[in-house]
């Protein structure tokens, strides 16, 4: 029999990768160009140039035993001073390679982070809607996970029920931003906010609460908007870091943790973090992939494909009659469901060859995400079918 842990885990698997199955399914019934798959967030933009010319030249360049040989548990120390210089001049920072943990993608760094930090019955809260794979982050680790409810008005996190949530149980607060699934970015205002809310509460309770930045999505932000760096704002702040979007690796799972020398406690944290990479079994981030990410640090993917689909996707859905917010960033667009429950209109949406996330995946029913980082002639040739959709639905945009 397997654990009770992992039957819930099993029960209550990923409705990502699901629809991410039946777009498989789908397409070898109909074909690939007549599904409409807007479900997994796997770019569909190569990785940049620089990705493959590094790869080349390594393997050339560097001894072969060296680049795919074990290294310490945190990552080669020069790849590691490359990315706190990099972030140094990019967010005017002062981190140096001590504060950097190599990890197998942002997930990865989450995973280590959760048992760096937490003890059983310690609380993580996060801001609905949140990616859903946070909850088995912190229950891996026998955390408990508090949610505090979205704020539909505009999905900046709502201050005042966060800090009803504080208590002294409560050992980290998660943002994402740019956010999955929203694309919203988090104001500085709201930022320092939450960061005086914090300091308050670690104050009246005397414990250390550590803000957790996750931010895959950092480079893709769009109309001149950029997140604030959140290190900046308060003094017990972690950043988890992926190149799975910025460079379009998502299966090469590389990615890194910040740990600040102003985190309470930092040369424990650091030090557990690093023995947390070797006994979740992880043992280092992938050797090859540390030595490809120090060459292409200043590389990026283009963020203007990914624009343009946005900007397609966004007038084609409120052109058929569904109400959504002009993300700002990340590459996700969250709709509000013309159907109460959104599962039926999902359900809908199929019948179409349309695959949709329900927002109860995000804890935040009601509401359906799209993943736009796919090819821009699909997005032009589902907007019939949205159509075709909204009508049949009794939902289509009145004339």
């Amino acid at each position: 029999m397997i654990s009770e842990k992992m039957v819930s885990y099993v029960q209550g698997s990923s409705a990502i990768r699901a629809m991410f199955e039946e777009g498989k399914r789908l397409s070898a019934i109909y074909g690939a160009e007549n599904v409409y798959d807007f479900s997994l967030g796997n770019p569909n933009l190569p990785a940049p140039k620089e990705v493959k010319e590094a790869v080349y030249r390594i393997l050339e360049e560097e001894d072969s035993v060296f680049v795919h040989g074990y290294m310490s548990n945190s990552g080669y120390e020069d790849v590691r001073g490359a990315v706190a210089e990099s972030l140094n001049r990019r967010f005017g920072t002062a981190f140096h390679g001590e504060n950097i943990v190599m990890t197998v993608g942002a997930a990865g760094g989450m995973n280590v982070i959760m048992k760096t930090l937490l003890n059983p019955g310690e609380e993580v809260v996060v801001f609905a809607p949140y990616f859903g794979e946070y909850r088995a982050y912190v229950t891996n680790y026998d955390g408990v996970l508090v949610t505090v409810p979205p704020n539909t008005e505009d999905f900046q996190p709502d201050l005042a029920e966060f800090e009803k949530r504080i208590t002294p149980k409560t050992k980290a607060v998660i943002v994402n931003t740019p956010n999955n699934p929203t694309g919203v970015i988090y104001s500085e205002d709201t930022i320092k906010s939450l960061a005086a809310l914090m300091r308050k509460k670690q104050q009246e309770y005397g414990t250390s609460i550590y803000l957790i930045s996750d931010e895959p999505y950092r480079e893709l932000a769009y109309d001149g908007k950029e997140a604030p760096y959140l290190t900046k704002y308060y003094e017990n702040t972690i950043v988890g870091y992926s190149f799975s979007k910025s460079l379009s690796l998502p299966g090469e799972r590389i990615g890194y943790l910040v740990l600040p020398d102003e985190l309470d406690d930092s040369e424990d944290v650091r030090a557990a973090a690093n023995v947390a990479t070797r006994i979740l079994g992880y043992v280092n981030a992938p050797s090859l992939f540390q030595r490809v990410i120090a060459r292409c640090l200043e590389a990026q993917v283009d963020v203007e494909y990914y624009d343009r689909n946005r900007k397609t996707l966004y007038e084609g859905l409120k052109n058929v009659g569904l109400d959504c917010m002009k993300p700002q960033g990340a590459f996700y667009l969250f709709v509000k469901s013309p159907l109460e429950d959104e599962k039926e209109f999902c359900a809908a949406a199929k019948r179409h060859n349309i695959l949709l996330v329900p927002g109860s995946s995000f804890d935040c029913p009601g509401y359906v995400r799209l993943a736009y980082c796919v090819s821009y002639e699909m997005i032009c040739r589902s907007l019939p079918h949205f159509a075709e959709l909204m009508k049949e639905i009794g939902g289509g945009k009145k004339k």
